[in-house]
């Protein structure tokens, strides 16, 4: 396997990589394997299981995402594999939303998030009620 727009290889753990797990599950979905270099040569982490579990909490306490964490070992390393599904809404992570394009981590933000979570409410203007389009317009209008 290599590293492309959903596998991410990284030698230990960061806490900055929770956005990136964020981004995975508002793009495409992706694997975050931490234990690996950059070549994808195990390099192993220490106390595994001792991380799994309080990535597992931590991934779910703070982005609300039920990630698949895996502890798998290439003889007598150990390393974690964290597969995230795509989500079916937008998520943030600390109020920022964070999207996976390519190789990079980035922010959603302005016009391409409003886009983003009317697109996950189904809010689109030509499926909005009539009353309701005129309401804003009166309502912009007035203020």
């Amino acid at each position: 396997m290599q590293e492309r727009q959903t596998v991410e290889w990284k030698e230990s753990w960061k806490n900055k990589y929770l956005k990136w797990i964020c981004g995975y599950a508002n793009a495409y979905g992706g694997t975050l394997v931490i234990g690996k270099n950059e070549n994808g040569i195990v390099t192993g982490i220490s106390n595994p299981r001792k991380l799994l579990k309080r990535l597992s909490k931590k991934i779910t306490k703070t982005t609300g995402i039920t990630a698949n964490i895996s502890l798998l070992r290439t003889g007598d390393l150990e390393y974690l594999e964290i597969a995230v599904e795509k989500y079916p809404v937008l998520l943030s992570y600390r109020g920022k939303y964070y999207y996976r394009s390519d190789s990079i981590m980035r922010t959603i933000d302005g016009w391409e998030l409003e886009k983003a979570l009317s697109r996950n409410q189904c809010m689109y203007w030509d499926g909005i009620p009539t009353e309701t389009i005129l309401d804003r317009v009166l309502f912009l209008q007035i203020h």
